[in-house]
């Protein structure tokens, strides 16, 4: 249960853009004490709003809890790889509902997929996400175009897949 004076928000990680109620995302709080004001303050914690009114009463939204850590940061082949270069690939192209970076393979051999969820699938699209993977992150990327529903819902932008060993 959240304080009645807190306002609080789910953001995708990486953005300032809401989720819709249920969705995974970063926690942003904005708290109007004098002694100690917060205005949009990213947590950096992953959580959830619950849907529905509190069985106790009290007015304000519900969260899930802590769910991991919205920093998801790697780095690949060199070069650091950020959620919001995520988000701006997506926002790139309309047909992407959602996308996770998925990084695999063994050590010195990273391999890089782009995984999107579209609601269209016009000529070219893996193509053309796949050069908006590389002007953004500066690497190269394979891009496996997916039906709406597929990715999980746990805030994950960037997934980190590869064995160390």
């Amino acid at each position: 249960m959240l304080d009645e004076g807190v306002i609080v928000e789910i953001v995708r990680p990486g953005t300032s853009d809401p989720v819709l109620d249920g969705e995974v995302g970063e926690l942003v709080v904005t708290t109007l004490n004098p002694d100690y004001p917060l205005i949009r303050f990213g947590t950096g914690d992953l959580s959830a709003l619950l849907p529905g009114r509190c069985p106790t009463g009290r007015t304000n939204r519900r969260i899930r809890g802590w769910m991991g850590r919205a920093d998801q940061t790697t780095k690949v082949r060199g070069m650091f790889v950020h959620p919001g270069q995520v988000a701006d690939i997506v926002r790139r192209h309309r047909e992407v509902i959602k996308a996770r970076l998925v990084m695999d393979g063994e050590v010195a051999r990273d391999r890089m997929t782009l995984q999107v969820e579209v609601s269209e699938r016009p000529e070219g699209l893996a193509e053309r996400i796949a050069g908006s993977v590389r002007e953004v992150t500066r690497l190269r990327s394979d891009v496996l175009v997916l039906p709406p529903g597929s990715l999980p819902n746990d805030g994950k932008l960037i997934e980190d897949a590869r064995s160390y060993r």
